[in-house]
């Protein structure tokens, strides 16, 4: 369901539901299946009641629903919502999708928040490409300031992924101060790396430094009650930044691990159960595995649409209207009117879903395209091997229908004698009827 007066879906509810249903309509709707890896993911994340919603609004011309002022610091986005960057905007391109995180130290969850905040920030760092953290900017630099535990609770998450593509965090610093951006930046990406080199991390990550993992950007914001005029002119900047986001050195240039936006729905699903039940997660396991799930369902998906192909159909009917007369060369004839022989004809049909599967099966798995590929052929020549048979058939009843009238005339005409045997005769009519039957067959060879 959509919040109100927003074209918004909500991916996963308060309680952890994910509606995979909504999520796929909401992918077919908006055509992200065409999309390729041409398209970008963007989270935020943050403690509630800090704007985010606001900021992805003015950021993306979204429509989540913002906190109203006049009732206090409540909870206004429960669980993960997602929503296109609209396209009048004329600015961000390629497609983006806008993720609206529940925002972190909210009352209404109590002791449960700790446990969904690193859910649903492992799974925005899993399915993003671009995190945005918002948090205030006189927070930064201050030990117990809200910024700390949610840098902890990032990073600690991330020592479950370990992706081999390097994931974005631009840090939004909120309400800017007259401190220079400049020394705020510096303050923070100091936090920043005494908060990755405390944690615990794997014995051969143990000496990596961040910015192998992470490409690190900092940007400050007016406040947007006070000065809206200006923190409307630094966002409109700040929207630039992604433009073509998606391109070598852009914010999510690195498309390394990215799923085709075919298998986003599943993907993300998948993801989220394997969070839930609290188990590893293997990033380059689960893209073979989006890969081989979504790479069969399109096969299967063309397997489909070939057997209801009209053009097949009239072929497949002709065979099957001639199979109880296998004897009639006339029959033959029939099957492969219209400008082709059988063979032709299916090669043609079957080459067509085979380009269409590639098309769009061409941004996953190499190793798993391929093998989906060729059991979509597999499957395909199953379909047509009935009537193959058929077609040989009939090629086989006319050849020895030949056979018969050439042994009728030549036997009619001269006797046996010694020098002509019978033997040679029968070898003589079969030679013909073989070179026709194989003439034949060269047409009706199955794709």
């Amino acid at each position: 369901m959509a919040q109100e007066g927003a074209a918004a879906i909500q991916v996963i509810d308060e309680a952890g539901n994910f509606k995979e249903a909504d999520l796929v309509e909401f992918c077919r709707s908006m055509k992200l299946a065409e999309c390729g890896l041409s398209y970008a993911v963007v989270a935020i994340v943050g403690p509630q009641s800090s704007g985010k919603s606001t900021l992805l609004n003015h950021l993306f011309n979204t429509k989540f629903a913002e906190m109203d002022a006049l009732r206090g610091r409540d909870q206004t986005t429960k669980g993960v919502w997602l929503q296109r960057c609209q396209e009048e905007l004329n600015v961000v391109t390629p497609c983006t999708l806008v993720m609206d995180l529940e925002g972190t130290d909210g009352r209404e969850r109590g002791e449960d928040d700790t446990a969904f905040q690193k859910q649903s920030a492992l799974f925005a760092l899993a399915v993003a490409d671009i995190v945005l953290i918002n948090i205030w900017c006189h927070d930064v630099g201050r030990e117990q300031a809200s910024n700390k535990p949610l840098l902890k609770t990032v990073f600690q998450v991330m020592m479950r992924l370990f992706s081999p593509r390097k994931i974005t965090l631009m840090f939004v610093l909120r309400d800017r101060t007259k401190t220079p951006l400049s020394v705020l930046q510096s303050i923070l990406l100091e936090d920043v790396g005494k908060v990755w080199d405390t944690l615990p991390k794997p014995s051969k990550f143990r000496e990596t430094p961040i910015e192998e993992f992470f490409t690190l950007e900092v940007t400050a914001l007016a406040n947007y009650e006070e000065k809206e005029e200006q923190f409307l002119k630094e966002v409109s900047e700040l929207r630039s930044r992604f433009h073509n986001s998606v391109d070598p050195g852009g914010l999510a240039g690195d498309r390394r691990a990215v799923v085709p936006g075919t298998g986003f729905p599943f993907s993300s699903h998948e993801i989220w159960k394997v969070i839930r039940e609290n188990k590893d997660l293997d990033l380059p396991a689960h893209k073979v595995m989006v890969a081989t799930v979504r790479c069969e369902e399109i096969a299967n998906e063309k397997l489909h649409d070939l057997s209801i192909d009209e053009k097949w159909k009239k072929l497949e009917e002709t065979c099957s209207s001639s199979r109880n007369n296998t004897s009639d060369a006339a029959t033959v004839v029939s099957v492969e009117a219209g400008g082709g022989l059988f063979g032709k004809k299916a090669s043609s049909l079957v080459s067509k879903y085979v380009a269409e599967y590639e098309n769009e099966a061409a941004f996953f798995e190499e190793g798993v395209r391929t093998a989906k590929r060729n059991y979509l052929i597999s499957r395909a020549l199953d379909l047509m091997q009935p009537s193959y048979e058929t077609v040989v058939a009939h090629h086989r009843a006319q050849a020895f229908n030949r056979f018969k009238e050439e042994m009728q005339r030549r036997t009619a005409k001269m006797p046996i004698t010694a020098d002509q045997g019978f033997a040679d005769v029968v070898r003589c009519c079969s030679e013909i009827a073989l070179s026709d039957f194989d003439q034949a067959c060269e047409g009706a060879s199955s794709p």
